[in-house]
């Protein structure tokens, strides 16, 4: 197993051995979905490489991402279907090639049984994944979505110009083409970004950060 993986060293030995005989090593391309809105939830994956991003489709067919899975986290979707033995409320697209640990429902269900190691493991990432969820949804109603792009750019720019079309931004940020588009323009006018086909280049990082800030 990856060592990214805290579950080996922090395990009791029973426990550790339940886990390395009965996880199993996944292996996804990019652009595989790791799952879909409606499937049943089969096991609990922890991630070891790659990422995945979690989004929902909404009624007028926008995709809307809900957050990002990357190595040494597990999805918080995930567990709460395990909880609540529900199924996928939403979608888990790579996008990039992933590996992951799964470990079957039952192994998953009798670790928690006799595992208080890794209870506390599934539980306080479950307790921080749901407060960065909230976090996000909180900031996505009460930002404009000038703020929020900004604060998107920032996050995901650096040097190098950032490779992102409009329309996927406007997923990333549950918005419109039209309304990215329009922001953009703006910020490229107001001397904060230089805008080239497919890639977008910080040029007042400062001047972002201030509006981000608001």
């Amino acid at each position: 197993m990856s060592t990214t993986i805290p579950f080996p060293a922090l395990l009791e030995p029973e426990a550790e051995r339940l886990l390395q005989g009965r996880g199993q090593s996944v292996r996804l391309p990019a652009g595989e979905r790791a799952f879909r809105s409606g499937d049943a939830c089969s096991a609990y994956l922890w991630v070891t490489s790659g990422i995945v991003r979690v989004q929902i489709v909404t009624e007028s067919g926008r995709e809307r991402v809900l957050y990002r899975v990357g190595p040494g986290d597990s999805c918080v979707l995930t567990t709460s279907c395990l909880f609540g033995h529900e199924p996928y409320a939403a979608e888990g697209l790579c996008e990039t090639d992933v590996t992951a640990v799964a470990i079957p429902v039952a192994t998953f269900r009798d670790l928690l049984g006799i595992s208080v190691a890794f209870r506390e493991i599934v539980l306080s990432d479950y307790a921080r994944r749901v407060g960065d969820l909230l976090l996000m949804l909180d900031l996505s109603m009460s930002r404009h979505i000038a703020n929020r792009l900004a604060a998107l750019l920032l996050q995901r720019g650096g040097v190098e110009p950032l490779g992102a079309t409009h329309q996927e931004l406007a997923i990333e940020l549950g918005s419109a083409r039209e309304v990215i588009s329009r922001a953009l323009k703006d910020f490229e006018r107001r001397g904060l970004v230089s805008l080239a086909r497919g890639r977008i280049a910080i040029t007042d990082r400062s001047g972002l950060q201030k509006l981000a800030d608001v």
